[in-house]
């Protein structure tokens, strides 16, 4: 395998996990967001992945395969809002009730700690990839 390609896999998979926090954050930043109706309340945000295969050629007639992940979309969890009463609150409809996001703050904060702890898994992927190009650069120069 190429050091393009290890870079290529590990920069999609950072991409892809960058998409993921970024749902996170906006998932917990509405997690208490109110509406006076169930279908304007915030819809959670899920990341939809896929794995692309791709075939490197090292040499020739030797075939490496590798895999890249890639984003296809990003879509609203199906969950229920979440009637409280609140009559005192000003978007209370008639009955006194308001509607919260089904947003699960334990699982959106495990998911980020997920992202992140992938993330810097790449980073460091990156780091030892660039140590060891620098390493057979110095191989070259003959010690």
């Amino acid at each position: 395998m190429a050091f393009t390609d290890i870079y290529s896999i590990a920069g999609s998979a950072m991409n892809a996990q960058t998409v993921r926090l970024n749902t996170v954050a906006s998932n917990l930043a509405n997690a208490d967001a109110v509406s006076a109706n169930p279908d304007d309340a915030y819809r959670a945000l899920k990341p939809v992945f896929a794995t692309v295969y791709n075939k490197s050629q090292l040499t020739a007639g030797e075939d490496y395969p590798s895999a890249e992940v890639r984003i296809v979309d990003v879509v609203k969890a199906q969950g229920e809002a979440e009637k409280r009463f609140e009559p005192s609150n000003p978007l209370a409809d008639g009955e006194g009730y308001v509607y919260y996001p089904d947003v699960d703050v334990v699982a959106e904060m495990a998911d980020m700690m997920s992202a992140t702890r992938s993330f810097e898994t790449n980073v460091e992927v990156l780091s030892n990839v660039k140590s060891m190009q620098q390493g057979l650069l110095r191989l070259g120069q003959g010690s």
